[in-house]
């Protein structure tokens, strides 16, 4: 993309917070100046939030505000671009890959979640798209063969920006079968040999490197943007994603450094706005002036309503018809207590759900039942407040694919799994187990069933999903085991008749359930244990 210099004014909306100016450019000065705009983990939030945050009309004001500004400027995204509202549930990701080209999006990198309904389907919704796709370190075959660049350079002026795409390894991430044709190579040597090639075979200013990696990511052999930043010689700039954080240079969270040193002792800048859409990133890149750099966040919040484009709006009604239509089916009443989707109350009571089916699953089919069920904290994607429960609303709550599966495993195998959940501050298990692990060096202390030991030696029949049996959120254990039965629905099919029909929980969800393992949970927790990981 080759930008030329015209002489001109050009007057720019303002809105509040976002601290844009317009600037006046000069012929015979050739602008220099890059202003990058980023999102990541969006996730199908095509609307605001129950916070009343983020939307999609939104963006695209802040996007089109600071194009009519600015002379050039990038608008990228991180990954993750879909999964977590009944937009792609109902839709397969049309609605999200739409709008990113009516949006603009100059370059798109892949997440983890574009592989949930497979390669074929990825490629078909890629098919379409206006921005450059870029992967770096994954060699593709079959249907994605000939999508992706390795890299990309843009021209600013007299100067040369180049882009690179790094992407988490999917062993252990992605469903197994998901990603077939995509060859892994490793983050760091593929980083620095494309970051070396652009700045001196190609001569590019400034090296950008976009992430679907994590800030800081606790995974089993995984790799993050800090450590790319620390092994980096010749990046500037990390354009991150995957672990949702919100890196903030006006409100900077503890521990959460967005400049940090490379190998040679320069300064990397390293972004990220959360997730949902809730912010978009802003980084300002002088490319005359030693690529010094700005970032900032802008918020996406009812400010920019009175701005929205009516057209696009009007284009998102058959779509929002079907989504509001499930939003509206009751399924049951649930008059305990708000649920938020990170909290240990839910996670139990989800637990206890997928417990609760497995066994089902296991009796029709004539087998003996279940020890207990594990569950992943990340199959849970949406709060569940009290009052009316409706079936779009826990199609929301656990928006995947995955199916219920019930595993034989041997008990070793089983504490490498407890391992693993422990290295993530734990994940969900059902009632009559006792699993503590040390918040230090996060590792389980102990593990106990009905007051009894784990034993290595013996084997235990667990009820989780086929996302875990298969390796996912690497829980490698799971797949050294026995499946002996599966379930033909999807978990949130499950989950749905479960609220509206299990007898053991008709409409009214009780105290009981909640209060029952949330007393437990939280009494070992203040003594730096977990009842439940």
């Amino acid at each position: 993309m080759t930008h030329t210099t015209t002489y001109m004014f050009r007057r720019c909306g303002t809105f509040a917070a976002s601290a844009l100016m317009c600037m006046a450019i000069a012929v015979d000065v050739p602008a220099q100046r890059l202003t990058i705009l980023h999102t990541n983990d969006t996730h199908s939030h095509i609307d605001p939030d129950d916070n009343n945050l983020g939307g999609i009309l939104r963006r695209k004001v802040v996007i089109d505000s600071v194009r009519a500004c600015d002379p050039y400027v990038s608008v990228v995204d991180a990954g993750d671009v879909v999964q977590g509202t009944l937009y792609f549930n109902l839709y397969k990701g049309e609605v999200e890959n739409s709008l990113m080209n009516t949006l603009g999006y100059d370059i798109r990198i892949l997440g983890n979640h574009e592989f949930d309904n497979g390669s074929e389907q990825l490629a078909e919704n890629l098919r379409g798209s206006h921005a450059t796709l870029l992967s770096t370190n994954y060699d593709f075959s079959g249907p994605l063969a000939g999508m992706f660049q390795r890299y990309r350079i843009d021209t600013i002026g007299e100067k040369r920006v180049g882009y690179i795409a790094l992407n988490l390894n999917p062993k252990g991430m992605i469903m197994e079968g998901s990603y077939d044709g995509v060859r892994y190579r490793d983050i760091i040597s593929s980083a620095n040999a494309a970051a070396a090639y652009l700045k001196y075979v190609e001569s590019v200013d400034a090296v950008i490197a976009i992430t679907h990696i994590g800030y800081n990511p606790d995974g089993e052999g995984t790799i993050g943007d800090v450590a790319l930043a620390k092994a980096s010689k010749d990046i500037d700039v990390i354009i991150g994603g995957h672990s949702h954080d919100v890196i903030d240079p006006a409100h900077p969270k503890a521990g959460m450094p967005w400049r940090i040193a490379n190998a040679n002792g320069d300064s990397v800048l390293v972004a990220q706005t959360g997730r949902y859409g809730v912010y978009v990133g802003r980084i300002v890149l002088n490319l005359s002036d030693n690529n010094s750099t700005e970032y900032s966040l802008i918020p996406i919040d009812a400010r920019l309503d009175n701005r929205v484009d009516r057209e696009l709006d009007k284009s998102l009604k058959p779509y929002r018809h079907g989504v509001d239509s499930l939003m509206h089916v009751p399924t049951g009443r649930q008059a305990a207590i708000d649920m938020p989707a990170d909290g240990p109350q839910l996670l139990n009571f989800v637990s206890d759900f997928i417990y609760n089916r497995g066994n089902k699953l296991l009796s029709a089919n004539k087998l003996a039942k279940a020890d207990f069920a594990i569950i992943n904290k990340g199959g849970i994607r949406h709060n569940m407040a009290k009052g009316e429960i409706t079936e779009g609303g826990l199609i929301t709550m656990m928006p995947f694919t995955n199916y219920i599966q019930v595993v034989d495993i041997k008990g070793s195998d089983l504490m490498s799994v407890f391992d693993v959940m422990a290295s993530t501050n734990g994940n969900g298990i059902s009632k009559g187990v006792d699993v503590a692990f040390d918040p230090q060096t996060k590792k389980t202390v102990s593990a106990k069933l009905h007051g009894n030991d784990i034993d290595p030696n013996k084997t235990y029949r667990i009820v989780t999903i086929n996302y875990l049996v298969g390796g996912g959120d690497y829980m490698t254990g799971f797949t050294r085991s026995t499946v002996v039965a599966s379930s033909k629905d999807k978990v949130y099919d499950e989950l749905v008749d479960y609220v509206r029909n299990d007898k053991s929980l008709p409409h009214r969800l009780s105290n009981k359930i909640f209060n029952q393992n949330t007393t437990k949970f939280s009494r070992h927790r203040s003594q730096c244990l977990v009842h439940r990981l």
